[in-house]
Protein backbone atom coordinates (compact mmCIF):
# COMPACT_ATOMS: atom_id res chain seq x y z
CA UNK A 1 0.00 0.00 0.00
CA UNK A 2 1.28 3.62 -0.71
CA UNK A 3 1.71 5.71 2.05
CA UNK A 4 -0.68 8.17 0.96
CA UNK A 5 -2.84 5.41 2.12
CA UNK A 6 -1.54 5.60 5.48
CA UNK A 7 -3.45 7.12 8.27
CA UNK A 8 -0.42 8.28 10.45
CA UNK A 9 1.80 9.41 7.49
CA UNK A 10 2.65 12.95 6.23
CA UNK A 11 2.23 12.22 2.41
CA UNK A 12 2.30 15.50 0.51
CA UNK A 13 -0.71 14.39 -1.78
CA UNK A 14 -2.84 14.70 1.46
CA UNK A 15 -2.47 18.12 2.75
CA UNK A 16 -4.91 20.53 2.37
CA UNK A 17 -5.83 23.97 3.31
CA UNK A 18 -7.63 24.31 6.79
CA UNK A 19 -11.19 25.94 6.71
CA UNK A 20 -11.82 29.83 7.39
CA UNK A 21 -14.90 30.45 9.23
CA UNK A 22 -16.19 29.05 11.95
CA UNK A 23 -18.91 26.73 10.79
CA UNK A 24 -16.11 25.18 8.64
CA UNK A 25 -14.43 24.27 11.19
CA UNK A 26 -17.21 22.35 12.63
CA UNK A 27 -17.00 20.28 9.83
CA UNK A 28 -14.08 18.57 10.81
CA UNK A 29 -14.76 18.09 14.98
CA UNK A 30 -14.43 14.57 15.88
CA UNK A 31 -11.68 13.34 18.03
CA UNK A 32 -12.85 14.89 21.33
CA UNK A 33 -16.13 13.51 20.63
CA UNK A 34 -14.81 9.83 20.40
CA UNK A 35 -12.77 10.42 23.87
CA UNK A 36 -16.51 11.46 25.34
CA UNK A 37 -17.70 8.00 24.13
CA UNK A 38 -15.33 6.68 26.04
CA UNK A 39 -15.14 9.11 29.36
CA UNK A 40 -19.13 9.13 29.80
CA UNK A 41 -19.52 5.42 30.52
CA UNK A 42 -16.88 4.43 32.88
CA UNK A 43 -15.98 8.20 34.74
CA UNK A 44 -19.61 9.59 34.80
CA UNK A 45 -21.88 6.34 35.13
CA UNK A 46 -19.92 4.60 37.51
CA UNK A 47 -17.20 6.67 38.92
CA UNK A 48 -18.75 10.18 39.09
CA UNK A 49 -22.10 8.42 40.73
CA UNK A 50 -20.61 6.90 42.89
CA UNK A 51 -18.33 9.73 44.73
CA UNK A 52 -21.67 11.27 44.56
CA UNK A 53 -22.96 8.69 46.56
CA UNK A 54 -20.58 8.23 49.02
CA UNK A 55 -19.91 12.05 49.77
CA UNK A 56 -22.86 13.74 48.72
CA UNK A 57 -23.06 17.39 47.32
CA UNK A 58 -19.53 17.79 49.20
CA UNK A 59 -17.32 17.44 46.46
CA UNK A 60 -19.19 18.25 43.26
CA UNK A 61 -15.94 20.70 43.01
CA UNK A 62 -14.08 17.78 42.30
CA UNK A 63 -15.62 16.69 39.42
CA UNK A 64 -15.92 20.51 37.71
CA UNK A 65 -12.35 20.95 38.43
CA UNK A 66 -11.38 17.34 36.74
CA UNK A 67 -13.58 18.36 33.58
CA UNK A 68 -12.01 21.90 33.05
CA UNK A 69 -8.64 21.66 34.07
CA UNK A 70 -7.20 18.68 31.98
CA UNK A 71 -8.39 20.45 28.61
CA UNK A 72 -5.44 22.86 28.21
CA UNK A 73 -3.21 19.78 28.83
CA UNK A 74 -4.98 17.91 26.34
CA UNK A 75 -4.30 21.02 23.65
CA UNK A 76 -0.53 20.82 24.05
CA UNK A 77 -0.53 17.78 23.45
CA UNK A 78 -2.62 17.92 20.26
CA UNK A 79 -0.68 20.65 19.40
CA UNK A 80 2.74 18.24 19.42
CA UNK A 81 0.85 16.10 17.09
CA UNK A 82 0.20 18.36 14.49
CA UNK A 83 3.03 19.68 14.24
CA UNK A 84 5.11 17.15 14.66
CA UNK A 85 3.18 14.22 13.02
CA UNK A 86 4.56 11.94 15.79
CA UNK A 87 2.22 9.12 17.09
CA UNK A 88 1.78 9.70 21.05
CA UNK A 89 4.39 6.59 22.16
CA UNK A 90 7.07 7.91 19.53
CA UNK A 91 7.02 11.17 21.23
CA UNK A 92 7.30 9.54 24.64
CA UNK A 93 10.13 7.25 23.28
CA UNK A 94 12.22 11.03 22.89
CA UNK A 95 11.75 12.21 26.55
CA UNK A 96 14.62 12.52 28.47
CA UNK A 97 15.58 9.26 30.64
CA UNK A 98 16.75 6.00 30.47
CA UNK A 99 16.35 3.83 27.98
CA UNK A 100 15.53 -0.12 28.39
CA UNK A 101 16.05 -2.23 25.21
CA UNK A 102 14.43 0.15 22.52
CA UNK A 103 12.45 2.17 24.55
CA UNK A 104 12.59 4.64 26.93
CA UNK A 105 11.62 4.27 30.53
CA UNK A 106 8.30 6.32 29.67
CA UNK A 107 7.14 3.93 26.96
CA UNK A 108 7.73 0.46 29.47
CA UNK A 109 5.46 3.29 32.24
CA UNK A 110 2.94 3.53 29.76
CA UNK A 111 2.88 -0.07 29.02
CA UNK A 112 2.49 -0.97 32.57
CA UNK A 113 -0.29 1.67 34.16
CA UNK A 114 -2.27 -0.16 30.89
CA UNK A 115 -1.59 -3.49 32.15
CA UNK A 116 -3.51 -2.20 35.21
CA UNK A 117 -6.10 -0.46 33.79
CA UNK A 118 -6.98 -3.55 32.42
CA UNK A 119 -9.14 -4.19 35.60
CA UNK A 120 -10.89 -0.77 34.91
CA UNK A 121 -12.28 -1.76 31.13
CA UNK A 122 -13.24 -5.38 32.59
CA UNK A 123 -15.37 -3.39 35.19
CA UNK A 124 -17.05 -2.00 32.63
CA UNK A 125 -17.81 -5.04 30.52
CA UNK A 126 -18.88 -6.14 33.81
CA UNK A 127 -21.55 -3.72 34.01
CA UNK A 128 -22.57 -3.99 30.35
CA UNK A 129 -22.80 -7.86 31.23
CA UNK A 130 -25.03 -7.18 34.89
CA UNK A 131 -27.49 -5.12 32.62
CA UNK A 132 -27.88 -7.94 30.23
CA UNK A 133 -28.53 -10.27 32.61
CA UNK A 134 -31.53 -8.13 34.46
CA UNK A 135 -32.93 -7.81 31.25
CA UNK A 136 -32.42 -11.04 30.09
CA UNK A 137 -31.89 -13.54 33.33
CA UNK A 138 -32.30 -16.94 31.84
CA UNK A 139 -28.61 -16.15 30.75
CA UNK A 140 -25.37 -15.87 33.07
CA UNK A 141 -23.52 -12.84 33.53
CA UNK A 142 -20.15 -15.07 32.60
CA UNK A 143 -21.63 -15.56 29.32
CA UNK A 144 -22.42 -12.63 28.69
CA UNK A 145 -19.42 -10.53 29.24
CA UNK A 146 -17.90 -12.91 26.96
CA UNK A 147 -20.52 -11.98 24.59
CA UNK A 148 -19.81 -8.43 24.65
CA UNK A 149 -16.37 -8.84 24.30
CA UNK A 150 -17.07 -10.65 21.35
CA UNK A 151 -19.61 -8.02 19.64
CA UNK A 152 -17.10 -5.11 20.42
CA UNK A 153 -14.11 -7.12 19.05
CA UNK A 154 -16.22 -7.07 15.79
CA UNK A 155 -16.97 -4.21 15.49
CA UNK A 156 -13.59 -2.83 15.99
CA UNK A 157 -11.06 -5.26 14.39
CA UNK A 158 -11.17 -3.43 11.07
CA UNK A 159 -10.71 -0.19 13.18
CA UNK A 160 -11.96 2.46 10.47
CA UNK A 161 -12.14 5.81 12.04
CA UNK A 162 -15.12 7.12 10.51
CA UNK A 163 -16.86 4.31 11.53
CA UNK A 164 -15.48 5.16 15.03
CA UNK A 165 -16.33 8.59 15.49
CA UNK A 166 -20.08 8.25 13.87
CA UNK A 167 -21.06 4.87 16.70
CA UNK A 168 -19.20 6.71 18.75
CA UNK A 169 -21.29 10.00 18.59
CA UNK A 170 -24.79 8.70 18.32
CA UNK A 171 -24.59 6.05 21.10
CA UNK A 172 -24.06 8.60 23.93
CA UNK A 173 -26.55 11.47 22.79
CA UNK A 174 -30.03 9.54 23.87
CA UNK A 175 -28.71 8.29 27.14
CA UNK A 176 -27.52 12.20 27.86
CA UNK A 177 -30.72 13.16 26.85
CA UNK A 178 -32.46 10.63 29.17
CA UNK A 179 -29.74 12.12 31.83
CA UNK A 180 -31.06 15.35 32.04
CA UNK A 181 -34.92 14.88 31.69
CA UNK A 182 -34.12 12.66 35.28
CA UNK A 183 -32.05 15.72 36.50
CA UNK A 184 -35.61 18.05 35.41
CA UNK A 185 -37.58 16.17 37.50
CA UNK A 186 -35.91 15.77 40.32
CA UNK A 187 -37.58 18.93 40.81
CA UNK A 188 -40.85 17.06 41.33
CA UNK A 189 -39.90 14.31 43.93
CA UNK A 190 -38.47 14.63 47.55
CA UNK A 191 -35.02 14.79 46.29
CA UNK A 192 -34.95 18.12 44.73
CA UNK A 193 -32.03 20.01 44.56
CA UNK A 194 -31.60 23.41 46.11
CA UNK A 195 -29.34 26.14 45.15
CA UNK A 196 -27.53 25.58 48.54
CA UNK A 197 -26.75 22.10 47.85
CA UNK A 198 -24.95 23.23 44.84
CA UNK A 199 -23.05 25.64 46.42
CA UNK A 200 -22.15 23.49 49.40
CA UNK A 201 -20.22 21.65 46.78
CA UNK A 202 -17.90 24.76 45.22
CA UNK A 203 -16.64 24.99 48.78
CA UNK A 204 -13.37 22.75 48.09
CA UNK A 205 -14.09 20.53 50.99
CA UNK A 206 -12.73 16.96 50.84
CA UNK A 207 -13.69 14.26 53.25
CA UNK A 208 -10.94 11.87 54.14
CA UNK A 209 -13.53 9.28 53.70
CA UNK A 210 -14.30 10.29 50.11
CA UNK A 211 -10.95 10.60 49.08
CA UNK A 212 -10.16 7.15 47.46
CA UNK A 213 -13.59 7.75 45.03
CA UNK A 214 -12.61 11.20 44.69
CA UNK A 215 -9.25 10.68 43.56
CA UNK A 216 -10.39 7.79 41.41
CA UNK A 217 -13.22 10.28 39.85
CA UNK A 218 -10.38 13.00 39.34
CA UNK A 219 -8.20 10.44 37.32
CA UNK A 220 -11.65 9.24 35.28
CA UNK A 221 -13.84 12.43 34.74
CA UNK A 222 -12.93 14.82 31.86
CA UNK A 223 -9.90 13.70 30.29
CA UNK A 224 -7.71 11.02 32.23
CA UNK A 225 -4.27 10.60 31.32
CA UNK A 226 -5.29 7.86 29.05
CA UNK A 227 -7.66 9.86 27.12
CA UNK A 228 -5.13 12.68 26.67
CA UNK A 229 -2.60 10.00 24.99
CA UNK A 230 -5.55 8.70 22.97
CA UNK A 231 -6.07 11.85 21.46
CA UNK A 232 -3.15 12.06 19.48
CA UNK A 233 -4.20 8.73 17.86
CA UNK A 234 -7.57 10.39 16.97
CA UNK A 235 -6.37 13.59 15.32
CA UNK A 236 -3.90 11.77 13.62
CA UNK A 237 -6.37 9.60 11.98
CA UNK A 238 -9.06 12.32 11.58
CA UNK A 239 -6.18 13.96 9.66
CA UNK A 240 -4.73 17.42 11.50
CA UNK A 241 -1.37 16.67 11.25
CA UNK A 242 -1.58 14.69 7.53
CA UNK A 243 -3.71 17.84 6.22
CA UNK A 244 -1.14 20.60 7.83
CA UNK A 245 1.52 18.72 6.48
CA UNK A 246 5.40 17.79 7.00
CA UNK A 247 7.37 20.86 8.38
CA UNK A 248 9.25 22.00 5.03
CA UNK A 249 9.74 25.14 6.99
CA UNK A 250 7.80 27.27 4.06
CA UNK A 251 5.34 29.89 5.08
CA UNK A 252 2.59 27.26 3.26
CA UNK A 253 3.13 24.88 6.16
CA UNK A 254 3.09 27.41 9.13
CA UNK A 255 -0.45 28.79 7.60
CA UNK A 256 -1.89 25.39 7.50
CA UNK A 257 -0.70 24.52 10.72
CA UNK A 258 -2.28 27.05 12.34
CA UNK A 259 -5.52 26.48 10.52
CA UNK A 260 -5.99 22.88 11.58
CA UNK A 261 -4.67 23.82 15.03
CA UNK A 262 -7.68 25.87 15.25
CA UNK A 263 -10.16 23.07 14.69
CA UNK A 264 -8.13 20.94 16.80
CA UNK A 265 -9.44 23.60 19.60
CA UNK A 266 -12.26 24.50 18.78
CA UNK A 267 -13.34 19.94 18.62
CA UNK A 268 -11.58 20.19 22.35
CA UNK A 269 -13.02 22.89 23.57
CA UNK A 270 -16.53 21.62 22.40
CA UNK A 271 -16.50 18.23 23.49
CA UNK A 272 -15.01 19.49 27.09
CA UNK A 273 -18.54 22.07 27.27
CA UNK A 274 -20.60 18.88 26.66
CA UNK A 275 -18.57 16.23 28.85
CA UNK A 276 -18.39 18.52 32.04
CA UNK A 277 -22.28 19.45 31.72
CA UNK A 278 -23.13 15.74 31.48
CA UNK A 279 -20.79 14.88 34.26
CA UNK A 280 -22.17 17.79 36.15
CA UNK A 281 -25.69 16.20 36.05
CA UNK A 282 -24.75 12.69 36.81
CA UNK A 283 -22.81 13.94 40.24
CA UNK A 284 -25.93 15.83 41.21
CA UNK A 285 -28.08 12.41 40.47
CA UNK A 286 -25.76 10.49 42.38
CA UNK A 287 -25.56 12.78 45.68
CA UNK A 288 -29.26 14.14 45.60
CA UNK A 289 -30.60 10.63 45.09
CA UNK A 290 -28.29 7.46 46.56
CA UNK A 291 -26.53 9.57 49.32
CA UNK A 292 -30.15 10.47 50.26
CA UNK A 293 -30.74 6.62 50.13
CA UNK A 294 -27.57 5.83 51.80
CA UNK A 295 -26.92 3.27 48.58
CA UNK A 296 -23.96 3.08 47.19
CA UNK A 297 -23.12 1.40 44.27
CA UNK A 298 -21.17 -1.90 44.61
CA UNK A 299 -20.64 -5.55 42.94
CA UNK A 300 -23.22 -6.99 40.94
CA UNK A 301 -26.01 -4.55 42.71
CA UNK A 302 -24.22 -1.39 40.86
CA UNK A 303 -26.03 -1.59 38.15
CA UNK A 304 -29.66 -2.29 40.28
CA UNK A 305 -28.55 0.68 42.57
CA UNK A 306 -27.73 3.19 39.57
CA UNK A 307 -31.29 2.82 38.41
CA UNK A 308 -32.92 4.26 41.46
CA UNK A 309 -31.46 7.67 40.20
CA UNK A 310 -34.18 7.16 37.20
CA UNK A 311 -36.74 5.40 38.86
CA UNK A 312 -36.79 8.12 41.80
CA UNK A 313 -37.39 10.93 39.84
CA UNK A 314 -39.55 9.17 36.59
CA UNK A 315 -41.17 6.27 38.01
CA UNK A 316 -40.64 2.71 37.93
CA UNK A 317 -41.51 2.42 34.58
CA UNK A 318 -38.00 4.29 33.76
CA UNK A 319 -35.71 1.06 34.97
CA UNK A 320 -36.26 -0.28 31.57
CA UNK A 321 -35.66 2.78 30.11
CA UNK A 322 -32.44 3.28 31.96
CA UNK A 323 -30.91 -0.03 31.51
CA UNK A 324 -31.30 0.39 27.90
CA UNK A 325 -29.06 3.75 27.92
CA UNK A 326 -26.74 2.26 30.55
CA UNK A 327 -26.32 -0.18 28.39
CA UNK A 328 -25.94 2.09 24.99
CA UNK A 329 -23.50 4.40 27.59
CA UNK A 330 -21.07 1.63 28.51
CA UNK A 331 -21.28 -0.02 25.59
CA UNK A 332 -20.23 3.06 23.49
CA UNK A 333 -16.83 3.20 26.49
CA UNK A 334 -16.05 -0.21 25.68
CA UNK A 335 -16.31 0.77 21.64
CA UNK A 336 -13.73 4.13 22.28
CA UNK A 337 -11.79 2.27 24.54
CA UNK A 338 -11.02 -1.00 22.46
CA UNK A 339 -10.41 1.52 18.73
CA UNK A 340 -8.30 3.32 21.10
CA UNK A 341 -6.12 0.45 23.07
CA UNK A 342 -5.58 -1.71 19.83
CA UNK A 343 -3.86 1.65 18.37
CA UNK A 344 -1.78 2.11 21.43
CA UNK A 345 -0.57 -1.00 22.15
CA UNK A 346 0.17 -1.24 18.83
CA UNK A 347 1.99 1.90 18.99
CA UNK A 348 3.89 1.00 22.16
CA UNK A 349 4.93 -2.78 20.33
CA UNK A 350 6.55 -0.54 17.32
CA UNK A 351 8.71 1.18 20.02
CA UNK A 352 10.27 -1.22 22.11
CA UNK A 353 10.92 -3.33 18.63
CA UNK A 354 8.11 -6.39 18.70
CA UNK A 355 6.40 -4.78 14.96
CA UNK A 356 7.49 -1.99 12.50
CA UNK A 357 4.20 0.02 13.47
CA UNK A 358 5.54 2.40 10.30
CA UNK A 359 4.28 -1.01 7.94
CA UNK A 360 0.66 -0.10 7.33
CA UNK A 361 0.02 -3.54 6.80
CA UNK A 362 1.43 -4.92 9.65
CA UNK A 363 0.48 -2.20 12.12
CA UNK A 364 -3.32 -2.96 10.44
CA UNK A 365 -3.00 -6.73 11.30
CA UNK A 366 -1.36 -5.93 14.80
CA UNK A 367 -4.55 -3.76 15.37
CA UNK A 368 -7.03 -6.76 14.51
CA UNK A 369 -5.15 -9.06 16.96
CA UNK A 370 -5.32 -7.12 19.83
CA UNK A 371 -9.28 -5.77 18.59
CA UNK A 372 -9.86 -9.68 19.89
CA UNK A 373 -7.46 -10.43 22.42
CA UNK A 374 -8.24 -7.07 24.57
CA UNK A 375 -11.86 -7.61 25.22
CA UNK A 376 -11.36 -11.17 25.86
CA UNK A 377 -9.01 -10.16 28.58
CA UNK A 378 -11.40 -7.72 29.89
CA UNK A 379 -13.99 -10.09 30.13
CA UNK A 380 -12.02 -12.73 32.05
CA UNK A 381 -10.73 -10.09 34.66
CA UNK A 382 -14.20 -9.19 35.67
CA UNK A 383 -15.22 -12.79 36.21
CA UNK A 384 -12.31 -13.59 38.02
CA UNK A 385 -12.72 -10.36 40.19
CA UNK A 386 -16.44 -9.57 39.97
CA UNK A 387 -16.36 -6.22 41.66
CA UNK A 388 -16.89 -3.89 38.80
CA UNK A 389 -17.03 -0.96 40.69
CA UNK A 390 -13.78 -1.34 42.22
CA UNK A 391 -12.46 -2.41 39.13
CA UNK A 392 -13.31 1.03 37.69
CA UNK A 393 -12.00 3.29 40.69
CA UNK A 394 -9.09 0.95 40.70
CA UNK A 395 -8.36 2.14 36.95
CA UNK A 396 -9.38 5.63 37.90
CA UNK A 397 -6.47 6.02 40.29
CA UNK A 398 -3.66 4.58 38.00
CA UNK A 399 -4.87 6.95 35.48
CA UNK A 400 -4.30 9.90 38.03
CA UNK A 401 -1.12 8.64 38.38
CA UNK A 402 -0.79 8.43 34.93
CA UNK A 403 -1.65 12.42 34.47
CA UNK A 404 1.73 13.54 36.02
CA UNK A 405 3.03 11.21 33.49
CA UNK A 406 1.58 13.61 31.18
CA UNK A 407 2.41 16.99 32.36
CA UNK A 408 5.76 15.74 32.39
CA UNK A 409 5.17 15.06 28.63
CA UNK A 410 3.96 18.00 27.42
CA UNK A 411 6.09 19.92 29.84
CA UNK A 412 8.60 18.41 27.34
CA UNK A 413 6.81 19.30 24.20
CA UNK A 414 6.26 22.90 25.42
CA UNK A 415 9.74 24.50 26.78
CA UNK A 416 12.26 21.75 24.88
CA UNK A 417 10.23 20.77 21.30
CA UNK A 418 7.85 23.27 20.28
CA UNK A 419 8.80 25.11 17.20
CA UNK A 420 9.43 28.72 17.82
CA UNK A 421 6.99 30.12 15.38
CA UNK A 422 4.28 28.32 17.28
CA UNK A 423 5.39 29.85 21.19
CA UNK A 424 1.95 31.01 22.35
CA UNK A 425 0.85 33.88 24.22
CA UNK A 426 1.20 34.48 28.25
CA UNK A 427 -2.08 33.98 28.90
CA UNK A 428 -2.04 30.64 27.36
CA UNK A 429 0.85 29.78 29.43
CA UNK A 430 -1.21 31.03 32.78
CA UNK A 431 -4.03 28.90 31.50
CA UNK A 432 -1.69 25.69 30.99
CA UNK A 433 0.17 26.53 34.21
CA UNK A 434 -3.02 26.11 35.89
CA UNK A 435 -4.45 22.90 34.18
CA UNK A 436 -0.64 21.87 35.33
CA UNK A 437 -0.70 23.20 38.72
CA UNK A 438 -4.14 22.12 39.61
CA UNK A 439 -3.61 18.31 38.09
CA UNK A 440 -0.49 17.88 40.60
CA UNK A 441 -2.18 19.75 43.11
CA UNK A 442 -5.49 17.51 43.52
CA UNK A 443 -3.10 14.32 42.62
CA UNK A 444 -0.73 15.14 45.67
CA UNK A 445 -3.69 15.42 47.66
CA UNK A 446 -5.10 12.54 46.97
CA UNK A 447 -2.14 10.15 47.78
CA UNK A 448 -1.43 12.15 50.84
CA UNK A 449 -4.43 11.65 52.12
CA UNK A 450 -4.97 7.95 51.36
CA UNK A 451 -1.62 7.44 52.87
CA UNK A 452 -2.40 9.49 56.39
Amino acid sequence: MSSAKDPYSLHPEKTKNPPESFRGRLKFLGPSFILSASIVGSGELIATTTLGAKAGFITFWVIIVSCIVKVAVQLEFGKHTILTGETAMQAFNKLPGPKFGKAKWSVWMVLLVMIIKLLQVGGIVGGVAIILNILAPGISIPFYAFLIAIVVALMIFRGYYQFIEKVSLGMIGLFTLFTFASLYFLAYTPYQISWDDIWSGLQFSLPKEAVAVAFGAFGITGVGGDEIIHYNYWCLEKGYAAYSGKNDGSKAWQNRANGWLKVMKLDAIIAMLVYTTVTAAFYLLGAAILHAQGDVPEGYDMVETLSAMYTASLGPHAKTAFLIGAFITLFSTLFAALAAWTRQLSDIFGQVGWINFNDFAVRKRTVAILAWAVPLLWASLFIYVKLPVLMVITGGIVGSFLLFLVVYAVLHFRYKRLHPLFKPGIFYDIILWISIISIIAVGALGILKLLG
